[in-house]
């Protein structure tokens, strides 16, 4: 047998050194340092210099252990059976090894039957039982011994703190993973963010820290869940005699068992499963890394013994990994439909979740800050089925000494209007609604809707044929098609081409208020666009208010103004709004109203069917008026109009004792003040 060279003694000295660092982190910080799937390449790369050379394995080599002792405040555990881990398969071939040294060392030639079961990312823990109550439970530390979590544990709604049944032995056993469901998962990482507190990489991190708390109190307010696997107890006759049924046994003294389970015959159906399960993994609302098989009859599995760290009746194969390390290259700003400007990294490419990936989002800017995310660094990336890959973790100790930060631009990447973020939000945006390539469809979509200037027949759908054939690049480029122009488009025909036309000829004259709202200001609706027009009168004026004059007006406050403010003061909007006159829009000035309107300050709820208004229209007047119109009844509401057939609204209305009148004391009150 050859002797190993210096360079293979270092390497493997480097590969123990290594790997104990990351079971550390793993382990005792909570804090990993790389993803699962990079340990695992090390871990085999220091498993074949060991085969191959004896002589380099030591007794307190990471192959010998399960992982790290906990070196924290909580008591040591020693187990009474060793918790120990399980060999990994990472091809068909590996597993088909795996079935054959089973029959092999069984001297069987048959089929062998095997469990198959979901491998839950989490955490793998003991519980024991006496006389049925719940005594200790711990986590499984090194294999050996671990941690009392007893108290913890107890905070588990799925974890049954008395067992069911009369069968129940004296004493028992549970083993099975403390895991946090997807939804729970993202819950807590977005409440953790919005406390400004440090989130966790994966579900699997936020179970392991949750579970070692120092309060209880904190763990109970996780949404952690549990799932058995394996029971043990003093008098095994007592048990039946398979894997499977022991399972049964387990749920029905009340807890849970994953119901992906199934038993398979032979590696063939082994394979089968292990690709089904794969095909439901982002289905499920847990996240699992692999299938467990494990086989099935207790004899056999008591025939076949353990290895050092790991039972020979029992192998995980893994699922393609869905994080891994890579490099950020750079970070690039893209602007969306809405003008929103959204980081994404540009990544060195890595093999992640099944596909080779070469960008991830980084959200906005907050983010970038909360990762303290620079151009440069190594990165863990994140991709579950076919979720966008994102950046999860910075990896410090790798930050090279050139690592440049990123810093939001100033203007549009686009159309070079200015990027704007509003102090108390979190998204920037480009200001160059009107004329942002990037926003084009948006904005003429905006424009042309019933609630805005209402151009029957410009849709959705012809909106996209006439920005992507280029016929249309603002707004103002709407007013100069004709019909000959829609006639070359396919399947607009002559009639329709002419009736969109006219509806576009019919929309140069709009009220002040609908033009102002069909510019798609942000955070400018109905309501304010009517404010506005009513206290300046003209868009000109409302153009070059300040921000203390738009704060005076109803319904605008600091965030809204600064957003008017950010429109007006683009150059492009402004050239586009000078086409707009050009191509003979002209939007109608609105006469200044002295004093307070008549139903200034109130609010008016309108239900049930009006047969002289529609209800826009009675909308309209009575907000001409100064009401509020409201969706829903309250205590604060002024006066409630009822037409035909209304229904709960009314009924409220009537029991909080509030002014109700019906469709015909609101046409004459309209008369009254001339809106009829």
């Amino acid at each position: 047998m050859s002797k190993p060279s210096p360079d293979t003694i270092t390497r493997a000295e480097e590969l123990r050194s290594t790997l104990d660092e990351h079971n550390y982190r793993y382990y005792v910080l909570d804090d990993p340092g790389i993803p699962d799937a990079e340990y695992d390449r090390l871990f085999r790369e220091l498993q074949k210099l060991e085969i191959e050379y004896p002589e380099l394995a030591s007794e307190d080599s990471p192959t010998r252990r399960v992982g790290s002792s906990a070196e924290t405040s909580f008591e040591e555990v020693i187990h009474r059976l060793p918790m120990l881990s399980l060999d990994n398969a990472f091809s068909e071939d590996e597993l088909r090894d795996f079935d054959r040294r089973v029959r092999e060392r069984l001297g069987i030639d048959d089929d062998v039957e095997y469990v198959c079961e979901p491998k839950l990312d989490g955490l793998a823990v003991s519980l024991h039982y006496e006389q049925g109550s719940l005594v200790r439970a711990a986590t499984r530390g090194d294999g050996y011994a671990g941690e009392d979590i007893t108290a913890n544990i107890r905070t588990i709604p799925s974890v049954p703190l008395r067992l069911r049944g009369n069968d129940v032995p004296d004493l028992v056993e549970v083993r099975g993973e403390v895991y946090m469901p997807r939804a729970g998962f993202e819950g807590l990482n977005r409440r953790l963010a919005d406390q400004g507190e440090k989130t966790f990489v994966n579900p699997r991190n936020a179970a392991a820290g949750s579970l070692r708390q120092k309060k209880s109190t904190v763990t109970a307010r996780r949404p952690l869940e549990m799932c058995a696997y394996s029971v043990a107890v003093t008098d095994e006759s007592l048990l039946p005699g398979t894997q499977w049924e022991s399972l049964q046994q387990v749920q029905r003294w009340g807890f849970r068992i994953n119901p992906e389970m199934r038993k398979a015959l032979g590696a063939g159906e082994c394979l089968e499963a292990y690709e089904e399960l794969m095909q439901k993994r982002d289905a499920l609302p847990y996240e699992i890394d692999g299938i467990v098989f494990k086989v099935n009859r207790l004899d056999q599995q008591e025939k076949l013994g353990f290895v050092s760290r790991a039972p020979r009746w029992a192998i995980a194969q893994k699922f393609p990994a869905q994080e891994e390390l890579t490099v950020i290259e750079d970070v690039e700003f893209q602007v969306g439909r809405t003008g929103a400007v959204t980081p994404v990294a540009r990544l060195k490419p890595v093999f992640v979740g099944g596909v080779t990936v070469s960008n991830a989002t980084l959200h906005n800017m907050d983010e970038i800050r909360r990762l303290d995310l620079h151009i440069g660094d190594t990165v863990f990336i994140r991709r579950a089925g076919d979720v966008i890959p994102k950046v999860v973790k910075v990896v410090m100790e790798k930050r090279p000494a050139n690592a440049k930060s990123v810093e939001l631009p100033k203007q549009c990447p686009v159309c070079g209007s200015d990027v704007i973020q509003i102090e108390g939000e979190v998204v920037a945006r480009c200001s160059g609604g009107l004329f942002c390539p990037a926003q084009r469809k948006e904005a003429i979509r905006h424009y042309a809707s019933r609630k805005a200037l209402d151009i029957e027949g410009l849709g959705d759908k012809w909106v996209d044929i006439l920005v992507d054939q280029g016929m249309v690049k603002t707004v103002a480029d709407i007013y100069h098609l004709t019909t000959r122009d829609l006639t070359r488009l396919e399947r607009m025909g002559e009639k329709s081409a002419s009736n969109l036309v006219a509806a576009i000829d019919r929309s140069r004259q709009p009220v002040l208020w609908r033009f102002l709202y069909a510019l798609g200001i942000r955070e400018v609706g109905e309501a304010t666009a009517k404010s506005l027009a009513s206290h300046f009168g003209t868009l000109e004026a409302v153009a070059e208010a300040d921000e203390e004059s738009l704060i005076a007006v109803q319904d605008v406050g600091p965030i809204v103004a600064g957003h008017i403010r950010s429109f007006f003061e683009q150059l492009h909007n402004r050239e586009t709004l000078d086409a707009l006159r050009e191509a003979g829009v002209n939007w109608q000035e609105e006469e200044i109203t002295a004093g307070a309107k008549p139903l200034q300050g109130q609010t008016w709820v309108l239900t049930g069917t009006l047969s002289e208004l529609t209800r826009d229209e009675a909308r309209e007047k009575l907000e001409a008026l100064g009401a509020k119109v409201a969706g829903s009844v309250s205590k604060k509401t002024a006066c409630v109009v009822a037409g035909e057939a209304a229904g709960s609204k009314l009924a409220k209305a009537e029991q909080l004792g509030l002014q109700v009148l019906d469709e015909q004391a609101l046409l004459e009150m309209l008369k009254e003040y001339d809106l009829l």
